[in-house]
């Protein structure tokens, strides 16, 4: 069948194809048209891709990939085809620190692939030394820039620290959250029934935990250094949009 596509276009469409999912990061919807549907993300995030991008770039890519979900314009993600690419190493470019809510996914909250970005995920998005531990192999060992610490509204583990729930394992874990009840300034009731005051705590729950990855040697030294960056959001169950802060 002809085409109109002239032969020089060829090649340069088949290297989007196969690079599209590593280059999404730093923003390529922006130059192609947001989302567009046409295109299919084929490869996985190579050592070369990630390597180029600066902290900054990482961070935008998701901004954009949130305004692609928000939107309904994700990207048409070949899975399998990004699965085979990854198999025989990874680079991600970030590691993402959310909770374990079913609603919040963080991988297609922010529109990436399979190689992407790592996810270490626990209920209220907490800091302990496993976690800790997982970051440190994230940035140290493995090369990503970013650690994105994502909490989100109605947060089901942080109404539990407000309400002192008790339950085996449960109970320490929610005390983690415990010290963000007494550091959130809100006037209103204070009770978990109160939607804004929850959410109130989950942001300062983020911050909080921010604090403590940085209390990490290895972490706080690849900040200073200007290696990787530290940042907090919120995810809104109600619409779908991130807000990113430091």
């Amino acid at each position: 069948m002809q085409t109109d596509m002239p032969q020089s276009a060829e090649p340069a469409r088949r290297t989007v194809l196969k690079r599209a999912a590593g280059l999404s990061v730093l923003g390529i919807a922006g130059v192609i048209g947001l989302g567009s549907p046409s295109l299919t993300y084929a490869a996985a995030l190579s050592k070369e891709d990630r390597d180029k991008m600066t902290p900054d770039q990482i961070i935008e890519g998701f901004k954009q990939g949130n305004i692609r979900f928000q939107t309904g314009k994700a990207h048409h993600h070949d899975y399998l085809a990004q699965k085979r690419a990854s198999a025989s190493g990874q680079y991600p470019s970030a590691v993402i620190l959310s909770c374990i809510d079913s609603r919040a996914p963080a991988e297609i909250i922010l529109d990436t692939g399979i190689g992407e970005a790592f996810n270490s995920r626990i209920a209220g998005n907490i800091s302990n030394a496993d976690i800790l531990g997982s970051l440190e192999f994230a940035c140290a060992a493995a090369g990503a820039k970013v650690i994105l610490v994502m909490g989100h509204t109605a947060c089901g583990a942080v109404k539990g620290a407000i309400d002192n729930v008790e339950l085996g394992n449960l109970t320490g874990l929610l005390n983690k959250i415990k010290p963000a009840i007494d550091k959130t300034e809100y006037t209103k009731e204070r009770v978990s029934s109160n939607n804004e005051f929850v959410d109130a705590v989950a942001a300062t729950n983020v911050k909080l935990t921010i604090e403590e990855i940085r209390k990490s040697d290895i972490l706080n030294k690849l900040e200073s250094d200007g290696k990787i960056k530290i940042i907090g959001s919120m995810y809104h169950l109600d619409g779908g949009k991130v807000d990113f802060f430091a």
